[in-house]
């Protein structure tokens, strides 16, 4: 049979007849009338045999067809007819095309070579050739949507054309179906009035219950247009569910609530800020409320004034762009104090680690850590890679008070001293990327944060006690709270002490930015224990050679925009020389926001830093980058300088544009 279709698959000969009815015109022309006649006669008759042949060809493909089709729709379960059509692998030419396959497509039915990107455009014989059976892609056709099936016939003679047999099965109504399943699927929100308690200090019952109309009617009156029930769970948090189409109207319109409750403001001047927990995908509405907790929390963790979309896979953030406002409870403090001490008092050991590359607000925070223990009569051990990190001078001197002989150990040291009532407390960062041994994070299950940053997608978990502020300037500052209440003053030495102001002082610049009442307060404390400013602000200090390359990097920035100040170095640099060049930056006029990009081996670093409106972690963040709204950095790997140059821009084009 598949010989049989070889030969079947001949092209048409009206060219051939048209050119012999030519020749008898012409030869009749010349006068020889019976060798006209005699050409018409051959000519005719070949002509009555084609019509045959043809006759026969089209009953042989449509058997062919039918058979397959047949045996196909046995193997699939699908039943026929189907719109069917076989086609030429090596050139896409159409050679039969049954009646719904023409009408739906507009094709001629005739045996005229037609190719099938005509019928389809989007068509592609890639899947067959693999030997699928299903397109890995939809069609539509006058307003319906078609599934492509199909499968590849293969003759005995090694010299037969392939050919694919296609199906369009109709899916419209299963389509519409799907597409409505899904748009129903209900999104569960929390939005919550996150500066509630300070919206409504020292305001009399009166006032507040004058705030609570004018937020509620906001709230009301934004959720209106999503078709939603909204419920009142608690002063400052409502319940909302919707659907997913409203989700979609929701994110173009940029979750307009965001902005327009800022209209509302407190007689001390404050403006209201919300923020949005909104739990999509989930099979069950317990479980949609799940994420939409997890998402609440998340946008907390980051400063609030957002929305996070939390599904099954990842976290989608929106907002977020204002400088993060010192709304914090001692409370916290306070319990977290206790709790930790309580946590290290069961421990058999613990270890104290920040991020790679260390800066004084890791080392200053974990030497912190370490006095807790030591009030506590247990083994602490601060892991760091003693040759990569930028506190080498207060390392230096701390390893020269007796109480750390030995503490200071290698990520592989720590690996071989844990066990199982071991506890590891992370400081200055909350990403699993980025801690100084991810395989120490992984071997230890009691693991504590102590971190200010905001918050990323991927942060570490879980988690046994969590003190996460980004509202804090620095992890230094909170270890220095928890020391307030579970440490007495002469239990902290003077060298603690100073390693402490070191990072507040490193994470402020100096107590310039990110500063609030609680920093000052912290400072002040450890300020009575001894510490030293002088000594601390030395610490920082850069020697001439590496000043002159500061000066070298400030000298190769370049504007973008009107306050933005990029410097792409081509050649290495040391991560405290580009983090100061930075901040150097922000001292120039008119400078609002500036990054500094250099190459580390095979990835390229940022530094980048904010002193205006511009959240630097929020454009940071699609290059995998964190930090806060002021200081933020990234490490791309596997890229070049000029690639990540054109990522960033394209951020903070998107981010000013949106």
């Amino acid at each position: 049979m598949n010989k049989k279709l070889g030969r079947a698959l001949n092209g048409d000969f009206w060219v051939v007849f048209i050119l012999l009815f030519l020749f008898t015109v012409v030869t009749a022309i010349m006068g020889h009338y019976l060798i006209s006649l005699a050409e018409l006669i051959i000519t005719g008759v070949s002509f009555a045999i084609y019509i045959i042949y043809r006759t026969y060809r089209k009953r042989e493909l449509y058997t062919f067809v039918q058979k397959y089709t047949d045996a196909y729709a046995g193997t699939t379960g699908a039943k026929a007819p189907f719109p069917t059509a076989l086609i030429r692998l090596f050139d896409g030419g159409i050679v039969y095309a049954d009646d719904a396959f023409v009408k739906i497509t507009g094709l001629q039915d005739r045996l005229k070579t037609r190719l099938i990107s005509e019928a389809l455009p989007a068509f592609n014989s890639d899947w067959l050739t693999a030997g699928k059976h299903e397109a890995p892609y939809d069609v539509t056709l006058q307003g319906r949507r078609y599934r492509i099936h199909g499968s590849m016939i293969r003759g005995d003679d090694p010299n037969t054309t392939y050919l694919g047999l296609i199906y369009l099965a109709d899916l419209t109504e299963l389509y519409q179906v799907r597409d409505e399943y899904i748009r129903s699927r209900p999104v569960v929100s929390i939005i919550l009035v996150d500066n509630y308690d300070e919206l409504t200090r020292n305001m009399t019952e009166a006032a507040i219950s004058a705030m609570n109309a004018k937020i509620n009617d906001a709230i009301l009156k934004w959720a209106e247009d999503y078709h939603g029930l909204l419920r009142r769970l608690e002063k400052n948090r409502f319940l909302l569910i919707t659907e997913k189409r409203d989700l979609k109207q929701a994110v173009e319109n940029k979750f307009s609530l965001l902005e327009q409750i800022h209209e509302i403001t407190s007689p001390a001047g404050v403006a209201a800020s919300i923020s949005f927990g909104l739990g999509v995908d989930a099979a069950t509405f317990e479980e949609g409320y799940e994420f939409a907790a997890l998402a609440i929390e998340m946008a907390l963790s980051r400063g609030g004034d957002q929305a996070v979309v939390k599904d099954r896979l990842n976290f989608h953030f929106y907002g977020g762009r204002t400088k993060e406002t010192e709304h914090r409870s001692k409370v916290r403090s306070r319990v977290t104090a206790n709790s930790l001490m309580e946590l290290i008092g069961q421990s058999s050991e613990v270890f104290v680690m920040g991020h790679k590359n260390a800066d004084l607000d890791a080392v200053g925070a974990a030497v912190g850590i370490v006095c807790l223990c030591r009030k506590k009569g247990k083994s602490a051990y601060i892991v760091i890679d003693q040759d990569n990190n930028v506190s080498q001078e207060l390392i230096g001197q701390i390893r020269q008070v007796p109480e750390y002989k030995g503490v200071f150990i290698s990520a592989q040291e720590a690996l071989l001293r844990c066990d199982n009532r071991s506890t590891l407390v992370v400081v200055d960062t909350n990403r699993p990327d980025q801690v100084e041994s991810k395989a120490l994070l992984e071997t230890i299950s009691r693991v504590c944060v102590v971190d200010h940053h905001r918050r990323a997608a991927d942060y570490i978990t879980p988690v046994v006690v969590n003190l996460h502020e980004p509202y804090a300037s620095s992890a230094s500052e909170l270890v220095t709270e928890i020391l307030q209440y579970a440490v007495e003053r002469d239990d902290v030495l003077p060298e603690e002490a100073k390693a402490l102001m070191a990072g507040i002082f490193l994470d402020t610049k100096s107590f310039n930015v990110r500063t609030g009442e609680r920093t000052f307060e912290a400072a002040a404390y450890l300020r009575q224990l001894g510490a030293d400013t002088v000594e601390a602000k030395k610490l920082l200090q850069n020697d001439f050679h590496d000043t002159m390359e500061k000066y070298q990097i400030i000298k190769s920035a370049r504007l973008y925009g009107q306050e933005i100040a990029i410097s792409a170095l081509n050649n290495a640099t040391s991560r405290t020389l580009a983090a100061a060049a930075a901040d150097e930056l922000l001292n120039i006029s008119g400078i609002s926001a500036s990054f500094v990009l250099y190459p580390d081996g095979d990835r390229v670093i940022i530094s980048a830093r904010s002193i205006g409106k511009a959240n630097v972690q929020v454009i940071l963040e699609p290059l995998g980058g964190g930090g806060n709204s002021a200081t933020a950095g990234a490490q791309i790997p596997d890229s070049t300088v000029k690639e990540v140059l054109d990522r960033l821009l394209e951020s903070i084009n998107q981010y000013f544009e949106s």
